[in-house]
């Protein structure tokens, strides 16, 4: 069975590396371990390709739909917002799937004061401008202030660019509240097929931890509680995250 992983911002495939690492250690086959990089991070943008919400859960679709079997799908930051917006549409895709973004969806949620900024004309537009444009060194920096861990920070940096910025401003512009709202609408339908929520205590961006509940109750989720860990869990400590999703899909297997 496929697992199948997909990152968020700003970020590339590597962000996932200690993690699959684990699994690799604990008996997953490496071919069974898939990464899908959103176009803009880590994978080219196409032409044409306008980096919105609906063009990413579309994309994500469209590559779900090649595999032959459904998939155990994973998602974290922007990419758990990618595998709710794809199994809310497409639910037969998948076998399970996993996120640590639901309570984006919350009625109430308030995005964080760095989309605001992604979201303001002009203002977001210099942002990633000096964000992605700085020298390496700068963006392993700001990549480990805001708290990934150091040796994943330097390889996620190195394929952060001026594509990537662009991503950034088209997809946070195109994820306004009124829009998120309407698709949060629809969070029932991801009760359609067995799904986890990772509940990372010291993740302060994606909705409060009541925020986070109330989304998994809405889409028959179990909670995973990951006590201590940032929004950048993965790297601070793989290994309970490997056991958090083997955990979870033996339960598939012996359910």
């Amino acid at each position: 069975m496929p697992a199948v992983f997909v990152h968020g911002n700003p970020e590339t495939a590597a962000v996932w590396d200690l993690l699959v690492a684990e699994l690799e250690a604990a008996g997953a086959a490496p071919a069974d371990l898939i990464r899908l990089s959103p176009p803009g991070f880590g994978a080219p943008l196409p032409p044409g390709f306008g980096a919105t919400v609906g063009e990413y859960r579309d994309w994500l679709i469209g590559e779900l739909a090649r595999f032959a079997e459904p998939v155990d799908l994973v998602g974290h930051d922007w990419g758990g917002g990618h595998v709710l917006n794809a199994v809310m549409s497409r639910p037969d895709l998948v076998r399970s799937w996993v996120s640590d973004t639901i309570g984006v969806y919350d009625p109430d949620y308030v995005w964080h004061e760095l989309a605001q900024r992604w979201q303001t004309p002009g203002v977001g537009e210099a942002d990633v401008a000096e964000r992605f444009g700085a020298p390496l060194e700068r963006r392993i920096a700001t990549l480990v202030e805001r708290g990934m861990g150091e040796a994943v920070a330097e390889r996620v940096a190195q394929g952060q660019n001026e594509a990537m910025g662009r991503a950034v401003i088209a997809l946070y512009t195109s994820a306004t509240r009124p829009v998120m709202n309407e698709l949060g609408r629809h969070l029932e339908n991801a009760a359609q097929r067995p799904g986890l929520v990772l509940l990372a205590t010291e993740d302060h961006v994606v909705g409060t931890v009541e925020q986070r509940r109330r989304g998994a109750r809405r889409a028959g989720a179990r909670v995973e509680v990951l006590e201590g860990l940032g929004h950048w869990w993965m790297t601070h400590d793989p290994r309970r995250g490997a056991e958090v999703l083997t955990r979870f899909w033996a339960s598939l297997d012996h359910g």
